[in-house]
């Protein structure tokens, strides 16, 4: 973990409510949240990640001032991932805490059932009053589990004049998708500012079609001039095709820059939303949470999409602000791997309110607080063919130095990557006999890992 700015001899409770040493969580007054998911934006696509990587940025020109406000008033976690990264899936694990297998949504068709506890549904149950603005996606789904109201609209909607449904009803808007969506949630923060509330906003942007007409006026044409590097891994290919299988890119074309200008245009819509955070005088003591749903490839691996296990799919950008905690939460950076499953169980202790159940994932109280005990050293990442996609289902273990991708039936397309010399996964190392010992004892702790998550034997790769 790194720190910037302030140091202080005592534990930083950044999520654990605590403003100093020894104050306990329940004499503090009950935090709000305002947590906003994009879509499809790569771990990377934050103007403070690019200059961090300096020489090695490959998109340098990329400005994202509101986020990087965000970054700079809280704390960025360099390293958070999605455990599946498509739509659907990691928004259901967002708010379940839970893994696909588990909540019951492994594709982006299977509407998330309403009587699926969520983290909406037991903060409104503790008097926190709940709001869902934006994208939901899973299918054409109309309701919203948890929520007592929301704003939103059905499947993927449409960037300009979107029919949002607000409290069920259809009210057709004018305008830019997130725009309109800042709209309605700085509007229910006007109604709900004197109470604790959930509100959670689901924004459209970076998700295609990444064309000019698709971008607002005000950042139509802003990457028309940046220089585009070609990815690369670009010609590090998934073992499963071959180029001329599918269209193969490098991520030179004037998607990528059209993706950079909704990137930039979601940024000033969410410079807007927090603008109405502080004028409402909500800042102290709401907790604003931005994350990507999953990452996405601009031509690493010759791929534009997400789904598959490599770093630019699963990625995500995630940063954390609760300016209560003062001025040594400003500008943390940890570096512990988080996963998106983490997010509800956080809400839910900085809440005080008890778990359901036993959650896949862990509150990031627990990493911050330095409470001592032991954090994970890898994860599970699973993906579910879909019929109408090329991707196949594939399971992935990813440890801090290493990284095993395994294919149910398909031993041959097993792939390992030696994180620490090769971070691009430009070189598969699973057919080394150097790595056999390696690649058992990885497909080892696959296999437990999935096990102790609920994996059933059948859906794991076969050992041979």
């Amino acid at each position: 973990m790194q720190r910037t700015g302030a140091r202080v001899a005592c534990a930083v409770w950044l999520l654990g409510g605590l403003l100093g040493c020894g104050v306990r969580p329940e004499a503090m007054e009950r935090p709000s949240f305002v947590v906003v998911l994009s879509d499809d934006q790569r771990f990377d696509a934050l103007g403070v990640v690019q200059r961090e990587q300096g020489d090695r940025a490959r998109f340098p020109w990329l400005a994202t001032p509101n986020l990087d406000h965000l970054a700079a008033e809280g704390v960025r976690f360099r390293n958070a991932f999605a455990v599946s990264a498509l739509c659907s899936p990691s928004r259901a694990s967002f708010l379940t805490g839970l893994y696909g297998h588990a909540n019951g949504i492994v594709d982006n068709e299977t509407p998330l059932a309403p009587s699926t506890v969520t983290v909406a549904s037991l903060l409104r149950a503790a008097g926190y009053r709940t709001g869902y603005v934006g994208k939901w996606h899973m299918g054409g789904q109309v309701e919203r589990p948890g929520f007592e109201w929301s704003a939103s609209y059905r499947g993927q909607g449409s960037y300009f004049d979107c029919s949002f449904e607000v409290e069920g009803a259809p009210q057709p808007t004018r305008g830019w998708v997130d725009d309109v969506a800042t709209d309605y949630a700085v509007e229910f923060l006007r109604l709900h500012r004197s109470e604790p509330f959930l509100l959670v906003v689901g924004y459209k942007s970076p998700h295609g079609p990444h064309k000019q007409e698709a971008v607002p006026d005000r950042a139509r044409g802003r990457h028309r001039d940046v220089r585009l590097e070609a990815a690369p891994n670009a010609l590090a290919l998934p073992p499963y095709e071959a180029p001329q299988q599918r269209g193969w890119v490098s991520g030179t074309d004037d998607a990528v820059r059209s993706y950079f200008d909704l990137v930039s245009a979601m940024d000033d819509a969410f410079g807007r939303l927090l603008d109405a955070i502080d004028a409402l005088g909500l800042s102290e003591r709401t907790v604003v949470i931005f994350a990507g749903d999953n990452g996405y490839l601009l031509g690493e691996h010759g791929m534009r999409t997400k789904r598959a296990a490599y770093e630019g799919s699963i990625r995500i950008p995630l940063l954390v602000r609760w300016p209560g905690q003062g001025d040594a939460a400003r500008g943390l950076r940890v570096d512990a791997p988080v996963l998106n499953v983490d997010l509800a169980p956080t809400l839910l202790e900085l809440a005080g309110v008890p778990a359901p159940g036993p959650l896949h994932g862990r509150s990031l109280g627990g990493l911050l607080e330095d409470r001592g005990s032991p954090w994970r050293r890898a994860f599970l990442y699973e993906f579910f063919e879909e019929p109408s996609f090329w991707i196949p289902t594939q399971l992935a273990l990813r440890a801090s130095d290493a990284k095993l991708i395994v294919y149910p039936g398909h031993p041959e397309w097993t792939e390992l990557f030696d994180l620490a010399s090769d971070p691009g996964e430009q070189q598969n190392l699973a057919r080394d006999p150097e790595r056999a010992a390696q690649v058992e004892r990885l497909r080892a702790d696959l296999e437990r890992e999935a096990r102790a998550l609920g994996l059933e034997p059948a859906q794991l790769a076969p050992s041979g």
